[in-house]
């Protein structure tokens, strides 16, 4: 995205030359729907435009689950250092200084590759079709997978949550294993019955708090201690006992919650 047609024809000729596709805009106006919809594997945005300009595309990328993490290069010929802090704030990951090199363009390019490669890996769907239980606060339904990635799943259910809702995940792949549980949240709406759940990082606040983690050992004294009310089986939430605890306790109350859950207590 850049309003020089020759700098567009330029980056154009060098992403084909690295066996990439490329869609060239000089309209900056034309390019906050298509940055909404599509999915790209390296963006490069001029700096100074006509709103929306550069850093504005770049920030709302960075709001958008499909280009979140997609390499951003702001390209410019403001060469002070405040241009460059308000860029990498807004979520640039390179700048290319103006006037533009073939060589030094394509060596980024090349740079850049191995980012997309790894993001192709995370969010390369698998179509499966399985029993899934979501939990929502109190409330519990079962759906349909309809595709898993590594950092997600689209789900088939009558109960459509509203976006950004927080969601517990057990996906039932075979009767004869316990479910594999997650948690995450909603990013996405389809058909009005699909919702597309992005699941939390290994380890996230979240995650440690709602998964539970069945270990063999525990007390029933201890389970009454962290929460008034029952955590009954390992198929159970323990957020509410784990939320209960104390800021400066919440480790120590974690372990044992954990405890807790494998034993099955019910009061």
């Amino acid at each position: 995205m850049d309003d020089e047609p020759a700098i567009c024809d330029l980056i154009q000729k060098v992403l084909l030359s690295a066996g990439l596709e490329a869609l060239t805009l000089t309209r900056s106006a034309e390019a906050p729907s298509i940055l909404e919809e599509g999915k790209f594997d390296v963006v490069f945005l001029d700096l100074h435009m006509p709103s929306p300009d550069g850093i504005e595309l770049a920030r709302q990328m960075r709001r958008t689950e499909s280009n979140r993490v997609t390499p951003i290069i702001l390209i410019s010929d403001d060469q002070r250092p405040s241009a460059m802090s308000i860029g990498f704030e807004a979520g640039a990951n390179f700048f290319l200084y103006k006037p533009i090199d073939r060589d030094r363009l394509l060596k980024l390019v090349r740079a850049t590759q191995g980012a997309m490669e790894n993001d192709r890996r995370r969010t390369r769907r698998v179509p499966l079709q399985s029993r899934v239980q979501l939990r929502f606060g109190l409330e519990s339904f079962e759906g349909e997978t309809i595709d898993l990635s590594s950092c997600g799943v689209l789900v088939k259910t009558h109960r459509i949550l509203p976006q950004g809702s927080p969601v517990h995940v057990g996906l039932h792949l075979s009767g004869r294993m316990r479910p594999v549980m997650a948690t995450g949240s909603v990013v996405r709406i389809l058909d009005g019955n699909q919702m597309g759940i992005h699941f939390d990082p290994p380890g996230s606040h979240r995650e440690r708090a709602i998964a539970g983690v069945p270990l063999a050992s525990g007390s029933r004294r201890d389970c009454q201690i962290l929460s008034n009310r029952p955590i009954a089986t390992p198929h159970r939430p323990i957020a509410s006992a784990v939320l209960k605890c104390p800021k400066k306790d919440t480790r120590r109350c974690v372990k044992r919650v954990q405890k807790c859950v494998g034993r099955g207590y019910s009061n």
